[in-house]
């Protein structure tokens, strides 16, 4: 099959630093792996590839989707482009996205709930807690992390910066295996929020 029928979108997230491209089929399928550098990468035939571009500092591979975020002041039409042209090399080779050795290097679920739960309560929820806000671990799954955001980060139009920037920066140098962080606070029902839906 011609690698040039492989669809990918690009689209922006909250941090201009980041994008997420979206393939038209799965890449990790039921997986989720994030590598914070090169050098973690060893184990991920997709992530090798896209790290040669010398402006990608972390991935991370979910299904179809691949988030990337880079250094310098090169614009993401540009990066975007030759991140593309990776993706599209790797599904041309055939191999898997991640190997299964790195599913088997995970930790267990109950480690890393262990280890989120203590994170949160002696650094994380002190630091939010000054804010009036909390955030609570509501499941793992695999190395998949679920949290909610509450008090006065329930509705906060801050609250996704707050999740992105600190909140999961604090989770990867503490875990590095972790794969997806996802926030599944109802942000709109809060009594009052900050925070509306785009209808």
């Amino acid at each position: 099959m011609d690698n040039q029928e492989i669809t990918i979108k690009g689209d922006p997230t909250s941090n201009p630093a980041t994008c997420r491209f979206t393939v038209d089929r799965s890449v990790y399928p039921g997986g989720s792996a994030y590598f914070g550098s090169r050098e973690s990468a060893a184990l991920s035939p997709l992530a090798l590839k896209v790290f040669e571009i010398p402006e990608v500092e972390n991935i991370l591979i979910v299904e179809n989707m691949i988030t990337v975020t880079k250094s310098g002041l090169e614009p993401w039409p540009v990066i975007g482009k030759r991140i593309g042209a990776k993706v599209r090399e790797h599904i041309a080779t055939g191999k898997p996205a991640v190997t299964e050795e790195y599913a088997r290097s995970l930790p267990p679920e109950q480690e890393i709930r262990k280890k989120i739960q203590h994170l949160l309560d002696r650094e994380i929820n002190p630091a939010v807690g000054m804010h009036g806000g909390w955030v609570e671990l509501i499941d793992v799954k695999k190395n998949a992390v679920y949290l909610r955001l509450g008090g006065g980060c329930q509705g906060c139009g801050a609250a996704d910066a707050t999740l992105r920037q600190g909140i999961e920066k604090s989770i990867r140098e503490t875990i590095p295996e972790v794969g997806e962080i996802l926030d599944t606070t109802d942000h709109a029902a809060g009594r009052n929020p900050y925070y509306q839906p785009r209808r």
